[in-house]
């Protein structure tokens, strides 16, 4: 039983107002043993699916886990993941006859059917090559929340020339929102948003080293734009994907609504 079945039996006057909250309680999460309480119903409520992130944890959890989400939801989606969470989880997705894809360079891990089409559009940008892997992250789960995703690498600032064609592509392409991730002194974000008129997120990553190193130039350095910009941790490329998706995916829930009215 879902939240619209118990909601509809309370509309039927089926059951008590005191019964319903208690069901309701009762399926906003499942108890794993000792180990987790699984937010089956987060996409449900706030449109951003619960990711297991596998580090710090043993590869026998993050396989419970991801059973109950595959159960539940029809999907797991696995951050972080390594070979061995691959191996163990590759056996779930055969067991369960349920389709797995891993993507490498973002580390993330995904059973089941992905989301569908929601229509919003977004860009990913990196300023280097070694910024790839967080800006993968942001573009795999962008999609998986529904949206298009434009990924343009390695363009950054010490040869901002590379920039301005691909991000009249992005402009001309209409993305709703655009993910910077960038290392070292972190200055990409602040140009891409001083450049348009869209909503970015830059990402600090922790590809720089010595004084500052590790990305805390970076995110100091965006936190400090000057031109208007959202900044996520370092190496946040879960938070910023999902946080631009939400932008992009309200700004075609919007988009739609006015073409209905234009037909009306």
């Amino acid at each position: 039983m879902d939240m619209s079945d118990i909601l509809k039996k309370l509309k039927n006057n089926e059951i008590s107002l005191e019964e319903a909250q208690k069901q309701l309680c009762i399926i906003n999460f499942e108890k794993i043993s000792d180990i987790a309480k699984v937010d089956v119903h987060r996409t449900k409520r706030v449109g951003i699916p619960e990711a297991i992130i596998a580090d710090c944890k043993t590869s026998e959890d993050v396989v419970s886990i991801a059973r109950v989400h595959l159960r539940k939801e029809g999907r797991a989606i696995i951050t972080r993941a390594c070979q061995e969470n691959y191996t163990l989880l590759r056996s779930l997705a055969d067991e369960t006859n349920s389709r797995i894809r891993w993507e490498k360079r973002a580390r993330i891990i995904i059973i089941g059917e992905s989301s569908t089409k929601k229509g919003g559009r977004i860009g990913v940008i990196s300023a280097g090559t070694a910024d790839i892997p967080v800006a993968e992250e942001a573009k795999v789960i962008a999609q998986e929340m529904g949206c298009s995703v434009t990924a343009i690498y390695d363009v950054g600032v010490a040869g901002i020339h590379r920039l301005f064609p691909e991000l009249t592509k992005l402009v001309e392409a209409g993305v709703d929102a655009i993910v910077v991730a960038a290392g070292r002194e972190g200055t990409l974000p602040t140009i891409v948003s001083g450049l348009v008129d869209i909503p970015v997120i830059g990402v600090p990553v922790s590809t720089g080293y010595g004084a500052g190193g590790k990305g805390e130039a970076a995110l100091l350095s965006m936190l400090q734009s000057c031109s208007v910009l959202a900044v996520v941790n370092i190496d946040a490329g879960f938070v910023a994907g999902a946080f631009a998706a939400r932008i992009a995916n309200l700004a075609s829930k919007n988009r739609n609504t006015e073409q209905k009215r234009k037909f009306h």
